[in-house]
């Protein structure tokens, strides 16, 4: 897979600079990708059609060059702003860390989100590479969510024992893993 650029989408409460984004920002930058990751609208309180809006906005027409990298939230959002993108588009990439298409038991405020599951099987379908990581001790998001979400999209599923919800105040800062699979490809 030759990537020429990425879109990292972040999750609930957290913000561009949170948690593995800027390493691997500098990592695919250093490849020669280019990498955008948005701010989403009041991450605090998300809104399912902003952050959907937002999300489209960043990811724009979707090619066989382009790779989604999302984070808990941002991984059903993508895949619903996906949902919204007309044509035949393709797409080199898609990683879901820590990522879900149902409600997740802790987080009830997050309900709109999968109150309308997107379209997995139509995304899967028009990726070429397809990746979950999941951990064994997610306190936010089961790793039976993530890997339902990994079965839908016909994903190759990682598990990093010990890595929470994948957050810095967990000891996450770096996920070679997911550069790994962008860039080996």
């Amino acid at each position: 897979m030759s990537l020429s650029r990425v879109v990292i989408v972040h999750g609930y409460s957290a913000t561009p600079a949170d948690h593995w984004f800027g390493s691997l920002t500098e990592a695919l930058e250093r490849a020669g990708v280019a990498v955008r990751v948005p701010a989403l609208p009041d991450a605090g309180e998300p809104h399912l059609e902003k952050w959907i809006t937002a999300v489209g906005q960043a990811i724009g027409a979707p090619d066989e060059r382009t790779g989604i990298v999302t984070h808990s939230l941002g991984g059903v959002t993508a895949l619903h702003a996906l949902d919204r993108v007309p044509g035949q588009w393709r797409l080199a990439a898609f990683v879901a860390v820590a990522g879900f298409v149902s409600a997740l038991p802790t987080l009830p405020q997050l309900d709109s989100f999968t109150a309308v599951r997107p379209d997995v099987e139509r995304t899967a379908a028009r990726t070429a590479h397809r990746s979950v990581l999941l951990s064994d001790n997610d306190g936010y998001v089961p790793a039976a969510h993530t890997a339902a979400l990994g079965q839908a999209l016909r994903a190759e599923a990682i598990t990093v024992p010990g890595a929470g919800h994948f957050l810095a105040e967990e000891g996450i800062t770096t996920l070679p893993e997911v550069a790994e699979r962008l860039l080996a490809r």
